[in-house]
C-alpha cells in the first residue's frame, strides 16, 4: 500500500463502556457539537455476555489540539469506563 504525501492524519478513539442505549448518542454528540463527522464508526457488544460495548471512531484531519479535550469529554460520559486514543496515517 502506497502512502500519499501530505495525507491528513486520522485521530482514533476507542470507547469502552457498559452496553446502555444512551451511550452511543452521547458519544456522537461530542463530535457533532464540534461540527465533526467521523469517517469511521464501529460498535461491538462483548460476545461473552453483551454487557460491554466498544465503540471505535476515526476522524480524519482532526486538529491534534482537539484530541485530548474530546477524549476527556468522552471519559465524563455516564457508563464510559475507558477511552483510548491513537493517531494513524499522514506523511
Amino acid at each position: 500500500m502506497r502512502r500519499v504525501a501530505n495525507a491528513p492524519k486520522t485521530a482514533c478513539f476507542s470507547v469502552h463502556a457498559a452496553a446502555e442505549p444512551s451511550v452511543m448518542p452521547r458519544v456522537m454528540e461530542q463530535f457533532a457539537k464540534r461540527g465533526l463527522v467521523p469517517c469511521q464508526w464501529h460498535s461491538t457488544l462483548a460476545p461473552e455476555d453483551g454487557a460491554a460495548l466498544v465503540i471505535d471512531i476515526q476522524v480524519e484531519g482532526l486538529a491534534p489540539a482537539l484530541v485530548t479535550p474530546i477524549a476527556e469529554a468522552l471519559r465524563r460520559i455516564v457508563y464510559v469506563d475507558a477511552v483510548l486514543t491513537a493517531e494513524k496515517g499522514g506523511a
